[in-house]
């Protein structure tokens, strides 16, 4: 499975707060130095690198005197343009040791939900690549709100991922990579060394895990960023931040961390940015007929096969299509409102007025069916 990356293409390295962070929250100089180290050698075969990196809210709440990550949104706020300052600063100061300059992105979630923004972003991170320029991503916790805000750095790289066309996406973490179960409490957890992004474990390992004190994310994020990667045709590559050449050894192809292989074709970048770009606004319950039909035929949703509708989406805006039973199909851009949905449900099109998602608007996501 295993594959080399290309040297012209760029790799996606992110890295999570507990994996840069000592016991009190401050910044660890033994590992931001190293994760440096690793991409400075990364940037020198070839492979120009990309870091999204966590640990700005942690990196703040020694200075607040607060010990585990705060609860409320004000607070999270705050200790994230401290930290951010403070994060940053080490990172440029590191990378300039080498001669090499960093460039500051910050994302939510409604930037990457417009599509001329979307646009603007990678053209963006394309030019600062170009110039020599590292980017160093981070969601911008210091203004978003829940509605706006992605949730976890994990996911925000595999979207980087896809934004820079990039080779692969490594995730560094405190762990060895993912095991069939947790290592700490199952004396019969088993190394995964290689899976498919497709393969039903991921989905029970999901179901059993928690999220760290520091960090927002977790093995759970983890493979949903994964996942989400595999379908820009980027695999991912989930290794020990606490080796010093992981991510040089993940490029080339070599046994280190879990190796999650992507689909063998990328979806066309509009479907990509429906899929994982758009804010969903609402969702839609359908029955198994029309389950089968967009899932198997490559069809369009239509009023007959729609149980119910909830949310108050408008026209155009992206809504999450599920099964009677709730788990997750598909993800779409609607041609009708919530009201006009909710007034045509079971209707044949002739009678709706067309479909509610066109298959070209719509993104099918279930990678294990039920």
């Amino acid at each position: 499975m295993r594959k080399a990356v290309p040297a012209a293409l760029p790799v996606v390295v992110k890295i999570g707060s507990s994996s840069l962070t000592d016991a009190s929250g401050e910044i660890d100089d033994t590992s931001i130095e190293s994760l440096v180290g690793q991409l400075v050698a990364l940037r020198s075969t070839g492979n120009a690198p990309v870091l999204v990196s966590s640990g700005a809210i942690a990196a703040g709440l020694p200075q607040l005197g607060i010990s585990e990550r705060p609860r409320t949104i004000a607070d999270l706020q705050v200790a994230a343009a401290v930290g951010q300052t403070k994060l940053m600063a080490r990172y440029g100061a590191l990378f300039e040791v080498h001669g090499i300059g960093v460039g500051q992105v910050l994302l939510t979630k409604d930037v990457l939900g417009s599509r001329a923004q979307y646009l603007n972003a990678r053209a963006a991170l394309e030019r600062m690549i170009a110039l020599g320029i590292v980017p160093i991503i981070n969601e911008n916790d210091t203004v978003a709100v829940d509605e706006v805000r992605l949730g976890d750095n994990d996911q925000l790289a595999a979207i980087a991922a896809h934004l820079v066309g990039a080779g692969m996406l490594v995730i560094l973490t405190d762990t060895d990579g993912l095991y069939s179960d947790d290592p700490r409490v199952s004396a019969t957890a088993e190394f995964l060394a290689a899976v498919e992004h497709t393969d039903a474990i991921l989905d029970r390992i999901r179901e059993t895990t928690t999220t760290g004190a520091l960090g927002s994310g977790g093995v759970s994020t983890k493979i949903v960023a994964a996942r989400m990667a595999a379908f820009s045709g980027v695999p991912t590559v989930i290794a020990p931040s606490a080796s010093d050449d992981a991510v040089a050894r993940a490029v080339r192809g070599e046994d280190v961390g879990t190796w999650i292989d992507p689909r063998p074709s990328s979806l066309p970048a509009r479907k990509l940015w429906i899929a994982f770009g758009v804010v969903t606004s609402g969702r839609i319950c359908i029955d198994a007929g029309a389950e089968g039909a967009i899932r198997d035929s490559g069809r369009s949703l239509l009023a007959a096969g729609v149980s119910s509708v909830s949310g108050s989406f408008t026209r155009s805006q992206a809504v999450e299509v599920v099964s009677r039973d709730g788990h997750a199909v598909a993800k779409g851009l609607v041609r009708m409102s919530a009201s006009e949905v909710a007034e045509v449900i079971g209707s044949h099109s002739s009678v709706a007025g067309g479909e509610v998602i066109h298959r070209d608007d719509l993104v099918i996501l279930d990678v294990n069916p039920r």
